[in-house]
């Protein structure tokens, strides 16, 4: 990877930056200062490669390894943040807007450098370095700086591709398969081999998993390899033919995750296991959080950095960027072609992140905003050539973290009771739903309690009910755990408002979160997170558009579903959690809609069928059929939830063709002959 002689090269740039770290000759004192800074980080850094490199991180008592790891991380303290140089506003302010978000940017990317110490990537050290030693030279010259962060991105981006593509596919790429699976697990010591930020909510995860019984730890392990399997299987796919999984976690969770790889073995998959985006050319390639990933040490910190790409990203980054995503995959198409898919494990427990706005901080134009559309409907249009939908599939738990607080082990154990509930019961329960809904021209959900939801949801029209259904009975298998019916909505007659009082997407916090449709699409959207009237709406519109829209001007509903986990609903309650839960788990505690995609993106040409044998025609709708006559229309690449809570709910009212309503919820609670048992967990 990269060029020859690094042995040289990295010898000459640590010379030079051990020479800036004593003595940066800028005329200006502060940037001398930050150059000065920076420098001794880097040295720092080198320093860590060799110590790792040479087996002594081993020695470390669990004292030494955490002494380590919060010097590595420390000035991203939230208290600290005021006075950082990754604080955009904090550089801006010192050496005006061009020039500071340019330092503070590079700042970011020189983090990387912890990661690449650890798992002894010498060549993107090298190149890091070789950036610091060029921007040095620049001083002050803004113009310079941005053609040498520039060129450095665009450069180093082929090469970055590449061997991000070869971690998703190729199981000898194992530094953290190694980890998991030849440490010693008891020995905590191991968490500190990853790199990444530990803290005591990663520790008390580990021991309360060291805890547990060898039968507690495989049943778990089952129930997550199990949908997978069950993933493949509902939708006549052939699993035999995958020889990888791709497997996402945090950390903390690794003797789940080791008991996970050998029952993966049996039915024949090695593990891929890679970290996640750790410099802003990942980030634009897989996502923050695609991969393991430990703590954050700075909410604030991410959220100012997250559209940093804003600075290179241009028509012919996009094109060098996919050629380079087609290069890739085309030499290792082999791999690509028994891959089976992500199996992922997700966490809960943490309070809801609420941003500042940080005016200082890269956003995207509305040109960029396009062209991020463009590359990523290209790059995914690039990934299912080669890992193709209607022969992968995926799963997804959740489990709790200590974050949650003093009642954990109490809500982990509610959590894994919640997703083992029993399948015969609610597959039953939910054909009730399913045999009302299909009678449906249209769905009226509208809210009670102060929410203003009212909407029309057009559902696709049944014509042959013996043998057709247009709501898919979702149980435990891809999509973990158990509890709702959906479908992909007719767009046309889908109209009217969904409100929300308060709801966690996409790892932000939403407050009276308001989204207008007509027609399937949304038309406007508001939310309460940022105060004064016009300033605070503008920048909560901003929010939603980035981080919901996926900076789309508008996205289609891909999904109306209801769901009927009451039991984690009142688990939620109970403790008092509903807004730390994931989507993944709130999605089937009451009726959601889904922005972007239909759920069977890319894989709707795949016959599925619930259990009762009836085939599940709703898989397209008037976006998604576009990929027919005109494919690059017909995806967006995003799928978010939006569910509205129980209590929150008037009516989900089922009205036919004859106009004869038939009431599935009412004030809250489940009405619907054969459907009344899902209430007894509110009268527990």
């Amino acid at each position: 990877m990269f060029n020859d002689n690094l042995e040289e090269r990295h010898n000459l740039s640590i010379d030079r930056i051990k020479e800036i770290s004593q003595n940066a000759e800028l005329d200006n004192e502060e940037l001398a200062r930050f150059y000065m800074y920076e420098a001794k980080f880097i040295v720092k850094l080198d320093e860590l490669y060799n110590f790792c490199k040479s087996g002594k991180l081993n020695d470390y008592s669990l004292e030494e390894l955490q002494k380590l790891n919060k010097s590595l991380y420390e000035e991203l303290d939230p208290k600290l943040y005021d006075t950082c140089y990754g604080n955009p506003k904090y550089t801006c302010g010192i050496f005006g807007e061009d020039l500071g978000r340019l330092l503070s940017f590079l700042y970011v990317e020189l983090r990387g450098l912890i990661v690449l110490a650890f798992e002894a990537r010498l060549d993107e050290m090298v190149a890091l370095q070789e950036l610091f030693i060029e921007c040095y030279l620049f001083g002050n010259n803004v113009n310079e700086l941005k053609d040498a962060i520039y060129w450095y991105v665009s450069d180093y981006s082929d090469d970055l591709i590449e061997e991000r593509i070869k971690e998703l596919l190729d199981p000898d790429e194992d530094f953290a398969t190694r980890i998991i699976m030849d440490s010693d697990l008891t020995d905590l010591r191991y968490l500190y081999k990853f790199g990444e930020y530990i803290t005591d909510n990663e520790l008390k995860t580990a021991k309360y998993l060291n805890s547990l019984s060898d039968e507690e730890i495989n049943s778990m392990a089952r129930t997550f390899t199990e949908g997978y399997r069950k993933g493949f299987e509902l939708t006549g796919k052939d699993i035999t033919k995958k020889k990888t999984v791709n497997i996402r976690f945090c950390l903390g969770f690794e003797r789940l995750v080791r008991e996970e790889i050998k029952e993966f073995a049996k039915i024949g998959l090695k593990p891929t296991i890679y970290r996640a985006a750790y410099n802003s050319i990942n980030k634009t390639i897989s996502g923050a959080k695609v991969g393991y990933y430990g703590a954050i040490a700075n909410k604030q910190f991410e959220y100012d950095h997250k559209q940093d790409y804003a600075l290179y990203f241009n028509n012919d980054f996009v094109e060098r960027k996919l050629g380079a995503t087609r290069l890739a995959y085309e030499k290792y198409k082999d791999l690509a072609s028994v891959h089976g898919g992500p199996a992922v494990m997700e966490v809960f427990g943490e309070t809801p992140f609420e941003p500042e706005n940080n005016d200082f901080s890269y956003k995207l134009s509305d040109k960029q905003q396009k062209m991020i559309v463009k590359f990523s409907n290209e790059a995914s249009a690039i990934v299912n050539n080669y890992i193709k939908g209607e022969e992968r599939s995926f799963t997804i738990i959740a489990y709790p973290t200590p974050e949650i607080g003093d009642k954990f082990e109490e809500i982990f154990a509610e959590t894994v009771k919640i997703n083992t509930l029993d399948y015969d019961k609610y597959k039953t329960i939910q054909e009730k739903i399913i045999d009302a809904l299909d009678r449906a021209k249209y769905v009226e959900v509208k809210g009670q309690n102060g929410n203003t939801t009212d909407i029309k949801v057009s559902i696709m029209k049944v014509n042959n009910p013996d043998k057709e259904t247009v709501f898919e009975n979702c149980l435990a298998d891809v999509n973990i755990p158990l509890g709702e019916t959906f479908t992909s909505p007719v767009l046309k007659g889908t109209t009217g408002r969904i409100n929300v009082s308060s709801v966690f997407l996409n790892d932000l916090k939403f407050t009276n979160l308001t989204v207008d449709l007509k027609d399937g699409f949304v038309t406007d959207y508001s939310c309460d997170n940022f105060k004064g009237e016009d300033a605070g709406m503008e920048k909560g519109r901003e929010m939603f558009k980035a981080n919901v829209l996926y900076n789309h001007e508008t996205l289609p509903m891909g999904e109306f579903a209801i769901g009927t986990n009451t039991t984690a609903y009142v688990m939620a309650n109970k403790y008092d959690i509903v807004y730390k839960l994931p989507i993944l788990i709130v999605e089937k505690m009451g009726p959601h809609f889904a922005l972007g995609d239909t759920c069977y993106d890319r894989a709707e040409d795949v016959k599925v069928y619930n259990p009762n044998g009836k085939e599940i025609i709703s898989r397209d709708n008037e976006v998604s059929i576009l990929r027919k006559s005109n494919p690059d229309k017909a995806y967006y690449n995003c799928h978010t939830d939006i569910t509205i809570p129980y209590d929150e709910i008037g009516n989900i009212t089922v009205v036919d063709y004859d106009n004869n309503r038939t009431d599935i919820i009412r004030n809250g609670r489940f009405v619907l002959e054969g459907t009344l048992s899902l209430n007894d967990p509110f009268n527990e």
